[in-house]
């Protein structure tokens, strides 16, 4: 099963932390910071806060996603997987500047995950550091 959510471009944009929820980059390691807002981040669609957790997107994902689009999106995406069993992260990656992209930092994070109802899954979550310095989720993708 290989499920997409697009906000803009192919690069996987998507998902913002609101400032609370996010890791700060004042921190060394983007990708220890990146991991911490993606973490934080991936509980709220498994706690189904699909709705908070629009309303925590970056404005680019706001842009490109109504609130409706993804709840009813990220809905469909856990009704064929079902709920989380376990995640682990298997890699990081820091990028600065990807082609087809906003300019910027980045991290991404790919995850071997188990769900009910997928039982070897890998999810790539893809926090940026806004401009605030705070990173937020900006992409998630499930194959």
């Amino acid at each position: 099963m290989r499920i997409r959510i697009f906000a803009t471009l192919p690069v996987l944009f998507l998902l913002s932390l609101p400032i609370g929820l996010g890791a700060a980059a004042t921190e060394d390691d983007p990708i220890k910071s990146a991991e911490a807002a993606g973490a934080k981040w991936l509980q709220m669609v498994d706690n189904g806060q699909y709705e908070a957790s629009w309303d925590a997107a970056s404005d680019l994902f706001k842009k490109a996603v109504s609130k409706e689009n993804w709840k009813a999106a990220i809905e469909n995406v856990r009704k064929s997987t079902g709920a989380v069993k376990s995640r682990k992260v298997k890699a990081s990656q820091y990028i600065v500047n990807p082609d087809g992209a906003p300019e910027g930092e980045y991290v991404m994070i790919q995850y071997d995950s188990s769900f009910e109802g997928i039982e070897t899954a890998v999810e790539t979550l893809t926090p940026m550091k806004d401009k605030d310095g705070v990173w937020r989720v900006s992409g998630y993708y499930v194959k």
